[in-house]
């Protein structure tokens, strides 16, 4: 069961897909998960693998800083009109779950200025296993944990790992520094999951978020169509 997100497959998409004017607005896609999963080098990756194809903007989250914004432009991921920070001032799954007003501000004027676009990534700040995007914010969420926190995270469950549209289990290249299964991990995630899809990436390697990539590129496929 999804938690404020209610799907009638996996194609499902928000029925309010529609701009004022009347277009088409971008898909949204939120990516949650612990500090230091990897989130921020997610959205990089990600955005380098997609933007020669689609028109993309980013929408970062942090409680007092800056700093993943400062990271996407250090990187070039994007032109930096196309990259927006917001400050939460408080904990993250606030700004992406219970008060949306300054995300939702963000992705509208990303909209407005740098548009028509075809996605926009809400990264959030980093949380906890309880973190979830408002439906209202995001039409799909990506939840992205990774070896080094532990390979009993999937079996400890939380709406993140469980509800998410889609699971990342991250570096996986550490898995034998750090003494994580993967085995377990993935039988773990998809005790948790059922059949929601789970992939598992390491960024240190070439097209490393290939598997993300993939999955962006289906949820556009189905909101365009």
């Amino acid at each position: 069961m999804h938690l404020d997100h209610a799907h009638t497959g996996p194609a499902a998409v928000s029925a309010d897909s529609a701009r004022p004017d009347g277009t088409r607005r971008a898909l949204r896609i939120g990516l949650g998960g612990p500090v230091g999963s990897g989130k921020t080098a997610t959205v990089a990756a990600l955005c380098r693998a997609l933007r020669d194809r689609i028109s993309i903007a980013v929408v970062t989250n942090d409680i007092y800083t800056r700093e993943d914004a400062a990271f996407l432009l250090r990187n070039a991921v994007l032109p930096p009109e196309r990259i927006q920070a917001v400050e939460t001032g408080a904990c993250p799954h606030t700004a992406i779950r219970d008060d949306i007003s300054a995300n939702l501000e963000a992705v509208e004027d990303l909209e407005d200025s740098v548009g028509p676009l075809d996605l926009i990534l809400v990264e959030s700040g980093g949380d906890n296993l309880t973190a979830t995007f408002s439906k209202g914010l995001v039409d799909a969420q990506v939840f992205v944990i990774d070896v080094a926190g532990g390979d009993d995270i999937p079996r400890k469950g939380g709406p993140g790992v469980t509800t998410a549209d889609l699971l990342v289990v991250n570096k996986t290249d550490l898995a034998p520094y750090v003494g994580s299964d993967l085995g377990r991990m993935a039988r773990d995630a998809a005790e948790q999951r059922g059949d929601l899809p789970v992939v598992f990436t390491s960024l240190t390697g070439a097209d490393g978020v290939a598997p993300v990539a993939d999955w962006v590129r289906e949820r556009l496929a189905d909101w365009t169509a």
